[in-house]
């Protein structure tokens, strides 16, 4: 199938932006091969702390002979979605001594859980964490020890920051292995209304305790179609994944039977074997791209309008807002997945999956399928689904059509002609609108602005009464660089509750929401920043702001002159609570939202 024209178009311009610092970083990749740290090079001190707990694997690794698997996990217990990784690391020595290899724990990094810190000073910090994991990735990775890396996370800044810390040590081969999402729990609409009934005060915190612990019930990741979902199709498509890992649910055998695959592949992939496939050249311009693709074409997590151009950086592309909504106008909704419809992602999961997604794409001429993945020729491979065959793990040809057309459609049928995710730019600056989420009557909505410093303060005015009218809600000095970009999805349901009661409402913002949000328009990820004096801080109550999802434009309907004039805004004074004190430096160097929100890479001159 001949390639989308848009997406030749774009990938070139990648290539062609990307060529210094693409260059740079395989020259990166080529010298950690030849000449970076690793067992062998390491003193008889060195080695011997490397391997003294190692067990009955300690012969295999003083020799030298066998492959030794790095392990980078994010195991806790209070994250639903990494709860079922305790056992991992155990497993996988068992695997990898099948292999004729050998397997460590390199290092453990932190996980939020973003659905534990929503609304509380947590949520600081939750952005921040991805470079914090990025770090604790290369710190144990750093040791020299290791021929491989296996990559244990899913949620939401944990995936992308295991990436961007492995991508430095590009030469290793890299296998991300997932854990799989909880069985359906309540009604993920029935969630919804409850929500809003207990944000009208019609229920109280009982019955929205009750209704909550239904839909968040077991071990595995929230079944919702957001950022770790979102992280978990990238890696699809990015062929990051052994095929068809993505949304198999935890304590089954063929989840059991994808992580062995997934370490016996690791060591059959090695640098010194006949088929090296080294994490810096499976992610490339063409991956990325594949990514943007994905994300787009399942309605994924708004979040990685963020993550993605950082993963990009870390490996020496260049990607911007633009790229994507170029791509957004080319590729089509083919998904609707909770919040962008009724289903959640094991409903997903049964009418095709990321199979029949994955072949469809390609056959449309909308994903690269000559790309480098870590477990065949190319990505091909990744349109056929896991199955167990008298117990054994086989491949098969995902569905030849989608089984549940209300969830899943080809692209010559889709849910909507583009994929959802506009650019949309003016005098407040830059940012990310969901149109996918989003009935399309309410793409455009013109109304008197009111300014908040705070998603507390917009909950009081809700409660009050003072937002029952048209509104634009107004949160600013919510940017990397003022608080470190919470998510603000305790907004959804008093505004939805407005726009129920037939209001025009919007919300413009230079924080977060998320793949979590959905049904009211809102312009977030605004750049540049209020803090600093961005347009955000010359925004005053009753002025008019025009959002529009058809034509890209974010406005504020006041003339340059007096704009100009006005004096920014004081930002609100910055407190120290949980540990926020420590993420200073972070907040500080942090770059804008475009750029992916990253002290870390600027700072690393990527």
């Amino acid at each position: 199938m001949t390639l989308h024209p848009a997406l030749a178009r774009v990938t070139d311009r990648i290539i062609e932006r990307s060529k210094d610092t693409r260059r740079r970083y395989l020259d990166l990749v080529a010298m950690q091969a030849e000449r970076g740290v690793n067992r062998g090079m390491l003193g008889c001190a060195n080695l011997a702390h490397g391997f003294a707990a190692s067990g009955e694997d300690k012969p295999a690794i003083r020799d030298g002979q066998a492959m030794n698997i790095g392990i980078v996990t994010a195991y806790n217990d209070m994250l639903s979605a990494h709860q079922p990784y305790a056992r991992y690391p155990e497993a996988m020595k068992i695997y990898a001594r099948e292999a004729g290899a050998t397997a460590q724990v390199a290092g453990g990094v932190p996980a939020m859980c973003d659905g534990v810190t929503q609304g509380q000073d947590g949520m600081e910090l939750s952005l921040f964490s991805r470079d914090n994991i990025a770090m604790g990735t290369v710190i144990g990775l750093s040791h020299g020890m290791f021929d491989g890396a296996a990559l244990l996370g899913i949620c939401d800044k944990i995936v992308p920051g295991l990436l961007i810390g492995a991508l430095r040590f590009g030469h290793l081969p890299t296998i991300l292995i997932p854990a799989g999402p909880m069985p359906s729990g309540l009604a993920n609409k029935e969630k919804q209304r409850v929500r809003q009934l207990y944000a009208e005060g019609k229920v109280g915190r009982d019955a929205l305790l009750e209704a909550e612990a239904a839909s968040y019930h077991g071990a595995g990741t929230c079944t919702f179609y957001g950022t770790a979902n979102s992280n978990q199709m990238m890696m699809e498509v990015m062929g990051l994944h052994m095929p068809g890992a993505a949304f198999v649910n935890p304590g089954t055998k063929l989840r059991t039977e994808l992580t062995r695959a997934a370490v016996h592949r690791l060591a059959q992939i090695g640098r010194h074997g006949d088929d090296w496939r080294p994490l810096g050249h499976c992610v490339d311009e063409k991956a990325i791209v594949n990514a943007c693709v994905g994300l787009l074409a399942t309605g994924g997590s708004t979040n990685h309008a963020i993550h993605l151009p950082a993963i990009a950086r870390a490996a020496g592309v260049q990607i911007d807002w633009q790229d994507l909504d170029e791509l957004s106008a080319a590729v089509p909704l083919v998904a609707r997945v909770y919040p962008n419809g009724s289903g959640d992602v094991n409903h997903f999961q049964a009418a095709g999956g990321m199979g029949f997604v994955i072949r469809e794409l390609i056959n449309a001429g909308l994903l690269h399928r000559d790309i480098m993945t870590v477990a065949g020729s190319d990505l091909g491979d990744y349109g056929r689904e896991p199955k167990l065959v008298d117990d054994q793990l086989i491949w098969q040809d995902a569905p030849a059509q989608s089984l549940d057309d209300n969830m899943l459609r080809t692209p010559a049928n889709p849910f909507q002609p583009d994929g959802g995710m506009r650019l949309v730019t003016g005098n407040l600056g830059r940012a990310t609108f969901k149109t996918s989420a989003v009935d399309k009557e309410r793409w455009t909505i013109e109304a008197p602005a009111r300014v908040f410093d705070s998603q507390e303060a917009v909950q009081a005015a809700f409660k009050a009464g003072e937002l029952d009218h048209d509104v634009v809600v107004v949160v600013r000095f919510q940017g990397p660089r003022a608080n470190g970009m919470p998510e603000l999805h305790k907004l959804t349901p008093p505004l939805g509750v407005l726009q129920d009661k037939g209001f025009k409402v919007a919300l413009v913002t230079d924080g977060r929401m998320s793949g979590a949000s959905g049904k009211v328009p809102a312009a977030i990820h605004c750049t540049p920043e209020a803090l600093g004096g961005g347009p955000l801080a010359k925004v005053h109550d009753g002025d008019v702001i025009r959002l529009c999802g058809h034509d890209g434009r974010l406005e504020l309907l006041v003339p340059a002159a007096t704009l100009a004039a006005r004096a920014p805004a004081a930002p609100p004074v910055p407190h120290d609570a949980t540990g926020r004190e420590l993420f200073a430096m972070m907040r500080l160097g942090a770059d804008g939202a475009e750029r992916g929100a990253s002290a870390m890479l600027g700072a690393a001159g990527l």
